[in-house]
Parts: C-alpha cells; structure tokens; sequence
C-alpha cells in the first residue's frame, strides 16, 4: 500500500474513533442521569481505550468529566464537588478523594484609569 493510502485510512480511522468517543460519553451523561454509574463507567473506560489505541484526545468538554486519577465519570453533585477559587476550577472527586485543579484565563483584567 502506498504512503498516500496509508494516510487517508489513518485520517479515517480518527475521524470513526472521534466519533466513537463522543457517542460513549454522550450515553454515559444519559446513564448517569438514570443512575446507573457502573455503566457510565464502563462506557468512559471504552472511551479511553479507544483514544488510546488510536492516538487520538478526548474532547476537553468531555475530558473535565473523568477524574484523573480513578477514571471515574464525575456527576456534579453526586460524586464530585467543583469550586472555583482564584482563577482555578477544583474538582474533588468524592470516589478516590483526589482533587484536580484547572486553570481559568481571565479575559478582561481589571485596570486601573
């Protein structure tokens, strides 16, 4: 097979797996809504597992709903707490007792005239 052939299947392979991820973690939000966390779980390990094997990201929208450390799906609310303290959002994740810290840009800043 030809350098070019190889390239265009990669190309479409990531677009499936892309694809793939954001349907595993749209039906986890629903199963989560229902109550069945187990399978919300299971649904964010297969969608690691895909973006693994393929080399791709996650979506950042979806990445902020699993915790770091257990790979847990976070619900807020339920099974993770989010603050924001001084331009960081803190997610404490009640499963393993971790806490994830993400940094907020400001766009305006307060000047001075």
């Amino acid at each position: 097979m030809s350098r070019k052939k190889i390239l265009i299947a990669k190309k479409i392979q990531n677009k499936i797996a892309n694809r793939r991820i954001i349907q595993l973690f749209i039906m986890a939000e629903k199963m989560a809504l229902i109550g069945n966390n187990d399978l919300a779980n299971r649904y964010v390990e297969i969608a690691r597992k895909i973006s693994m094997r393929y080399k791709t990201k996650i979506p950042k929208e979806f990445k902020r709903h699993i915790c770091k450390n257990c790979y847990k799906f976070l619900i807020p609310g339920k099974n993770c707490r989010i603050r924001i303290y001084r331009s960081r959002l803190i997610i404490y994740c009640y499963i393993c007792k971790k806490f994830t810290r993400i940094h907020i840009k400001n766009d305006k800043k307060s000047h001075h005239i």
